[in-house]
């Protein structure tokens, strides 16, 4: 029985979920990756791609097999200076080594972990770093130093990209040696247990975490807690003690938690919609919120793509590229259907000036710029103000104009069960407008947009392709904005 590192870091998470990876694959498995989730990946190779150039005389090991670890023993052998991806396996446990630097004048060595964030994480990075420096060490080697390397936050792009400015390396080596010790237990206990051939018995630890933090396998493991209970009440994976009463009374559905239990009023409107099938409308409040907006109303929102490393000047990692905007706008209250606008770059290049080009031309000097979560709209605008100066003015004043039509969520003036306690457009909108959907478009969610649109712009993609792409892309945006008019338009009616 062999475990890696990335099973030791699941079974940290979930024992059982990583017991279910190892000897049920396919239960694993049987839910595939999003785009989302393959994006990451694909980010994560491309920052150690990059990050390998800091060490130019490097040798990259290919594989996780016999010959890889062959390979290494050559190298190591030969006293290499820089290895990447090198093997080891020792007493039941593998794993390979993003960076490890040899200081020939003393023997010892260097372990250097790359990670595709913008800080650290101590409640992986270090036990992923003290994991690799004990099995390193089963194997003989001699660990002086402990590194993480990740993204400088700070960074701003101008010209070529300059390596040695994009990333931070931290020496840990303290809080690794301390460490270690207890890793090195764990390690032992990890194995035992995954080495089991019986299945664990009963629910997987995600039990007591909110719905967000459930593992893989969470369904199979627990098949008699509802899809919908405890779990998804808002934000209890922030009140664990509060969640953990609630499991070890055997209180997994809304209607059986009993009276009296301390909730914030934003976690009992939820319950009680579920409960009492209960819809809370607070006509007064909408109105008050309405009675703020400005006509024209400028019904926008933007698609934007998160790259790791700054493709453009004036990029930091990871800093959203806005690529794409939808736009609604109704004149007067007397217009029976909004005017529709929208833009969509899909050459290579930085898309900024073309779009606030754009904008410049489809929202007029006067007029609410009605968004679903402004921090995030905002944020990408005074962005494009800080890379155009020339726009700032322009931008400026829509910043001065947003409104946030989830505040009247947020701020539970409407709640109704079917929004389960969640506040975003998906939830929000077939209770409100039932004849709108998501559910056959192409491209459901931001994360597919934003993995399309990085297809079309950095891949050799035919002609007939990349036009689907461009024609789905523009449908699934074009229903964000048009979502927000359909729900102001229901909620003015009340």
């Amino acid at each position: 029985m062999t475990i890696s590192k990335t099973d030791y870091l699941i079974y940290r998470d979930c024992p059982k979920n990583a017991w279910l990876k190892i000897h049920k694959p396919a239960i694993y498995k049987k839910y595939p990756l999003s785009s989302f989730e393959k994006l990451i990946i694909q980010t994560g190779n491309e920052v150690e791609d990059i990050a390998r150039e800091l060490f130019p005389t490097g040798v990259l090991i290919h594989g996780r097999d016999e010959d890889a670890e062959e390979e290494t023993a050559e190298y190591l052998e030969q006293k290499e200076s820089t290895l990447f991806q090198p093997i080891f396996h020792k007493e039941g446990f593998l794993a390979a080594v993003d960076v490890l630097k040899l200081d020939e004048e003393t023997g010892k060595y260097t372990i250097c972990e790359i990670k595709a964030t913008n800080d650290i994480d101590e409640k992986v990075h270090f036990y992923d770093l003290a994991f690799q420096v004990n099995l390193l060490r089963m194997c003989g080697l001699d660990i002086e130093r402990m590194q993480l390397l990740y993204l400088n936050k700070d960074y701003i792009r101008e010209g070529d990209l300059e390596i040695t400015k994009l990333f931070k390396i931290d020496d840990v080596s303290s809080e690794i040696e301390d460490l270690c010790p207890a890793v090195a237990e764990e390690m032992e206990v990890a194995l035992s247990y995954l080495s089991s051939k019986t299945e664990p018995k009963g629910r997987c630890s995600c039990v007591f975490k909110g719905r967000s933090s459930h593992c893989t396998t969470f369904e199979y493991s627990n098949p008699d807690i509802p899809e919908y209970g405890v779990h998804d009440i808002s934000r209890i994976g922030a009140s664990k003690a509060k969640l953990r009463e609630l499991i070890d009374g055997n209180i997994f559905e809304l209607h059986k938690i009993p009276d009296g239990m301390d909730f914030s009023d934003t976690q009992q409107n939820q319950i009680d919609a579920h409960v009492f099938d209960k819809v809370t409308i607070d006509k007064e409040s909408i109105r008050e919120e309405l009675e703020k907006l400005v006509f024209p109303l400028y019904f926008l929102d933007y698609e934007t793509f998160p790259s790791a490393i700054p493709r453009f000047d004036g990029f930091s990692p990871y800093q959203q590229i806005p690529f794409q905007y939808s736009l609604h706008v109704l004149h007067s209250p007397n217009d029976k259907e909004p005017e529709h606008f929208e833009f969509l770059y899909s050459e290579e290049g930085d898309p900024t000036m073309a779009l606030v080009d754009s904008l410049q031309q489809d929202i007029g000097p006067k007029g609410s710029v009605i968004v679903w979560n402004k921090g995030f709209e905002r944020g990408r605008n005074e962005e494009m103000a800080a890379r155009i100066p020339e726009a700032k003015k322009f931008i400026d004043s829509v910043n001065s104009r947003l409104y946030d039509l989830i505040d009247v969520f947020k701020k539970q003036y409407y709640v109704d069960k079917n929004f389960r306690g969640k506040t975003s457009i998906k939830k929000v909108l077939p209770v409100l407008a039932p004849e709108l959907s998501y559910k056959n478009l192409e491209i459901k969610e931001g994360g597919t947009a934003s993995e399309s649109w990085n297809k079309i712009t950095t891949s050799n993609i035919s002609k007939t392709e990349k036009n689907k792409i461009i024609k789905d892309l523009k449908t699934y945006c074009g229903l964000d904005s048009y979502a927000m008019y359909a729900i102001w338009k229901t909620l003015e009616k009340l």
